[in-house]
C-alpha cells in the first residue's frame, strides 16, 4: 500500500473509534453498577401523574386574568365562585392538622397550585410543613389563631383573632395573606370589617367540598363548574389520606374537562 493510501486509512480508522466513543452512553461508561445508582427507576421513574393515581396529565392551567375580580369594595367581597369562563376550579385546604411529607412531593410532582388557609393553634409546631409547601408553590392564607365560629363575636375579639394571625403568618413566611377563610364558613358584617381592618383584600368560602364520601355542593348545580372554589377536607382521621382525598377530586376535576388554577390569580 502507498504512503497517501495508508495515511488515509489511518485517519478513517481513527475518526470511526472516535465516533463510537461519542455515541457511547456516558453513564454506561460508570459501569452498571454506578449507572444503576445515576439512572432514575422505581416510583421516581414513572410519570408524575400515574404515580399519584391519575390517569393523564393535569390540562395546564390557562394564563390569568389580565384583569382579576374587582376588589374595590369598602369591605371585601365573600367568594365562592369565581365569574370567569376559564375551565379551571380552585383547591383550597383549611386548618393545617394533616402534615403528610408525602403531599409536598405530590403538589411539587403535580405543580399543583393550592390555597392552604391556616389556623395557628390547629397547626402547633408543624408550620415547617407549610413553609416546604409555600417553597414548591403553594400559597399560605389566613384561618384565624384559634378557630372560633367568628359570626356574633364582638368586633375586638374577630380583629384579634384575623389580624393576630396575619401577623404570625407575616413573621413565618415573609408575607401577610390577602385571604382569609371563616372557620366552618361562618361570618357576618363584623368580621367583613374586621378583615378589611386587617388588610384583607376577599373572604373565601367554598362551592364545593371533597369529603370521604364523594363532592358535596353548597348551592348551585351538582357537579363542578369554571370558577368553582374546591375545600379539600375535612380532615379525617380514621378517612382516605389528604393525598388520596386530592387524587380522587383530581381524577373528577378531568372528567370534567376541567383543570386547576391558582385562586390568587383571580382574586
Amino acid at each position: 500500500m502507498s504512503r497517501p493510501r495508508a495515511t488515509a486509512a489511518l485517519l478513517a480508522a481513527a475518526l470511526l473509534l472516535s465516533g463510537c466513543a461519542q455515541s457511547v452512553d456516558p453513564i454506561e461508561r460508570l459501569g452498571k453498577k454506578a449507572a444503576d445508582r445515576v439512572r432514575p427507576h422505581g416510583p421516581a421513574a414513572e410519570q408524575p401523574y400515574r404515580h399519584w393515581g391519575l390517569n393523564a396529565p393535569l390540562l395546564p392551567a390557562p394564563h390569568p386574568p389580565s384583569h382579576p375580580l374587582s376588589l374595590r369594595a369598602t369591605l371585601p367581597p365573600v367568594v365562592d365562585h369565581i365569574p370567569t369562563a376559564d375551565k379551571v376550579v380552585f383547591l383550597t385546604y383549611d386548618d393545617g392538622a394533616e402534615k403528610d411529607p408525602r403531599f409536598v412531593d405530590m403538589v411539587r410532582e403535580l405543580r399543583l397550585p393550592v390555597t392552604m388557609f391556616l389556623t395557628d393553634s390547629v397547626v402547633g409546631p408543624g408550620y415547617g410543613h407549610f413553609a416546604r409547601l409555600q417553597e414548591v408553590g403553594a400559597s399560605v392564607q389566613n384561618h384565624t389563631l384559634d378557630h372560633p365560629a367568628m359570626s356574633g363575636l364582638p368586633y375586638a375579639g374577630q380583629r384579634a383573632e384575623i389580624c393576630g394571625q396575619q401577623d404570625k403568618l407575616k413573621s413565618r413566611f415573609g408575607i401577610r395573606p390577602r385571604l382569609f377563610s371563616p372557620p366552618y364558613g361562618r361570618y357576618d358584617t363584623t368580621t367583613l370589617r374586621a378583615a378589611a381592618d386587617c388588610g384583607v383584600t376577599a373572604v373565601v368560602l367554598w362551592r364545593a367540598a371533597m369529603t370521604p364520601d364523594g363532592i358535596t355542593y353548597r348551592n348551585g348545580e351538582k357537579q363542578l363548574l369554571p370558577g368553582d372554589i374546591v375545600l379539600v377536607g375535612l380532615d379525617e382521621a380514621t378517612g382516605p389520606t389528604l393525598r388520596e382525598r386530592t387524587a380522587r377530586l383530581l381524577r373528577r376535576v378531568q372528567k370534567s374537562g376541567l383543570t386547576v388554577g391558582r385562586l390568587e390569580d383571580y382574586l
